[in-house]
């Protein structure tokens, strides 16, 4: 019971509402992380897709027998379309994640230098973690 009246206090919802920032904060960095990893991926996919496509055109105009490879072509260029879509849907994602994230550590030094303000916390030492 006297947890929850902390929990009603001005100062104790601002403790909470910290706790739960410094808990989300590395969930979000690590998701963060690993959405620019996929993107460079998803570049590097692009860039084999494209030399692949341009190999296929280039063994198709030299080759002697009438194979034609022109479908084939057609699909890498479908697939890189695909994976262009999906780099851009990535990169919308982590451009969200980083004002997200930018919000969040405004947000905590907002309600730290209010908390000190008011004398709830006294201000941490440099030195201290």
């Amino acid at each position: 019971m006297a947890a929850l009246a902390v929990v009603e206090t001005p100062s104790g919802k601002d403790a909470l509402a910290e706790g739960l920032l410094d808990l989300l904060r590395p969930a979000v960095q690590q998701l963060d992380v690993h959405v620019h990893s996929v993107r460079e991926s998803q570049v590097e996919l692009r860039e084999h897709i494209d030399n692949l496509a341009s190999e296929l055109s280039r063994i198709n105009e030299h080759q002697k027998v009438a194979q034609d490879l022109d479908p084939y072509v057609k699909k890498l260029l479908n697939a890189r379309r695909r994976v262009v879509l999906v780099n851009n849907i990535l990169q919308n994602a982590q451009e969200r994640l980083r004002r997200l994230n930018h919000n969040v550590a405004k947000e905590t030094a907002r309600r730290k230098t209010m908390l000190e303000a008011s004398g709830a916390f006294p201000p941490r030492s440099p030195s201290k973690p």
